[in-house]
């Protein structure tokens, strides 16, 4: 059973820069990794993709102020997340699948993370 373990709660200013790190654990084999998040009242949304053959994609509301990484040895990915602003405000969520291309769609995902919460104050 695979397990996802989130961290790096925020609470921080407009502007700064926060890391989120989900490390893997547990007997799996994952091609995908992949980064969500959800507001109050919204569905959740797709952030960042990782699959095996590494390529990474970015939602566009996040594009060059946002960062995927992975850390193979330490089975851990990481999301960087630069010029945050009040609207990033949000829990995020690792999630990860064993398809060779990360899905789209969230329901199609085989893992989650608790979810980690993000607050940006402006």
């Amino acid at each position: 059973q695979v397990q996802l373990v989130e961290s790096g709660v925020g609470s921080v200013q407009a502007g700064v820069t926060l890391r989120l790190s989900c490390a893997a654990t547990g007997y799996y084999v994952i091609r995908c990794m992949a980064w969500f998040r959800q507001a109050p009242g919204k569905e959740r949304e797709g952030v960042a993709f990782n699959d095996n053959q590494g390529w990474i994609r970015y939602a566009d509301f996040v594009k060059g102020r946002f960062t995927l990484s992975k850390d193979n040895a330490k089975n851990t990915v990481y999301l960087q997340m630069n010029s945050l602003k009040s609207e990033d405000t949000a829990m995020y969520y690792c999630a990860a699948d064993r398809r060779w291309s990360c899905p789209a769609e969230v329901y199609d995902y085989d893992y989650w993370g608790q979810g980690t919460q993000v607050t940006v104050s402006s």
